[in-house]
């Protein structure tokens, strides 16, 4: 079984992690069954943007990176405090260990500024949340080559600019992970 460990800060966005969740969800379904995905957090709960909570299966603590074949990180709200858990030190050491195993990494939207905090996107090209200058300035400020595109992939770590991207980034990991002609099977069944 390919495990995928989705990261979830406080303030994560909602849709950005239930296209995570689905995606891989529906490939053990209906796919070729090969995926199974786990939550995490810095707390066994955690409360998404709109103060929604969720209880996680894991806590970043218990996380051995060897167990699983991929990193998934939607991103969230600044208002929802966002950033005080993406960019802690936590969160970017365990980045750090999925990188230094030469893990997929699969960002949406703001997603991609804790990889890029953690050094992981130093010096590559990568994009986050277009809608908001601040964004791109912040992901350059920590050492990114920027590119205003939807979706851009760099070596094994995929970021994307907005919740718009959200299931085109779900389904190039799951891509990644299987083959082209089971992804496309599943993006049928799904609707897509």
């Amino acid at each position: 079984m390919k495990k995928v460990l989705l990261l979830l800060a406080n303030g994560f966005e909602i849709y950005e992690a239930s296209a995570f969740i689905d995606v891989i969800g529906w490939n053990l379904v209906d796919g070729d069954k090969s995926t199974q995905l786990f939550t995490c957090g810095l707390t066994k709960e955690v409360k998404s943007s709109f103060d929604q909570r969720f209880v996680v299966d894991l806590t970043l603590d218990q996380i051995d990176p060897e167990e699983f074949v991929a990193l998934a990180i939607p991103g969230g709200f600044e208002e929802y405090d966002f950033y005080r858990d993406a960019y802690s030190k936590e969160f970017s050491d365990l980045i750090m260990r999925f990188v230094q195993r030469d893990k997929l990494i699969a960002s949406i939207c703001t997603g991609a500024l804790p990889i890029a905090k953690s050094g992981a996107l130093t010096g590559k090209r990568g994009t986050t949340y277009n809608m908001n200058p601040i964004r791109h300035k912040r992901l350059r400020e920590l050492g990114v080559e920027v590119v205003n595109e939807p979706v851009v992939v760099s070596g094994k770590i995929i970021t994307s600019w907005n919740p718009s991207t959200a299931m085109d980034v779900a389904f190039l990991l799951l891509e990644r992970l299987t083959t082209t002609a089971n992804t496309a099977k599943l993006k049928t069944l799904m609707g897509f």
